[in-house]
């Protein structure tokens, strides 16, 4: 699918920049959202790059009783793997910056969703198949393309919330987001693509 950027208004292009200050609302539970916009350089650029150099793969998942196709592709680059675009090495060393001091370590993992159009989504689920499920951490995403919807519950029952993702916006779910809230991105009626990169530590998936 081709890329226009004209399509994204309100992107930061000068790469040399500052990036925004992500501004932190807490949640329940000890959870909290970090949220930044325009806060990727280069959007336009590193958006392009993602739609054609990335090997896209689709997944399945049993349902049931049948195997169904996972509503999005996937890439994840782990650790030591060069990204594809010096601007998402550039914001992971700037993640880093911001946030080895209440993180403790650094962010090691890349991993990429592409959200062909609004049928494309994922259900309700937090990052609980690694440390997430014990302890505090933090998973850091820059969202690339059309704008999407993040939204966030409590587990168990509360308010929810959500966040409109858009291009080059950052949203970092700390504390004890994973394990204490749940998020997901709904389907929407109209859309055009989408790719997030979700930033990880060691052993958070």
């Amino acid at each position: 699918m081709d890329f226009q950027g004209s399509l994204f208004g309100g992107v930061d292009t000068v790469t040399a920049a500052r990036r925004p200050v992500p501004q932190r609302r807490p949640l329940t539970h000890g959870a909290w959202i970090d949220v930044a916009r325009d806060w990727l350089h280069d959007a336009d650029d590193v958006l392009a790059t993602l739609l054609t150099d990335v090997p896209w793969r689709a997944e399945q998942r049993q349902m049931y009783d049948r195997v169904v196709d996972v509503p999005r592709l996937v890439h994840t680059y782990g650790i030591g793997e060069p990204l594809p675009h010096r601007a998402l090495t550039d914001a992971r060393d700037a993640l880093d910056a911001t946030y080895a001091a209440e993180l403790g370590e650094g962010f090691v993992t890349a991993g990429c969703c592409y959200y062909r159009d609004g049928r494309d989504s994922v259900a309700w689920h937090g990052d609980t198949f690694g440390r997430g499920r014990t302890e505090d951490t933090m998973v850091a995403i820059v969202s690339l393309g059309d704008p999407r919807r993040l939204a966030l519950r409590p587990r168990g029952g509360g308010r929810s919330i959500s966040v409109t993702m858009g291009h080059g916006d950052l949203v970092v779910m700390g504390g004890s987001c994973q394990r204490t809230w749940e998020h997901a991105v709904p389907k929407v009626a109209h859309a055009g693509p989408r790719v997030s990169v979700q930033f990880r530590p060691r052993h958070v998936f």
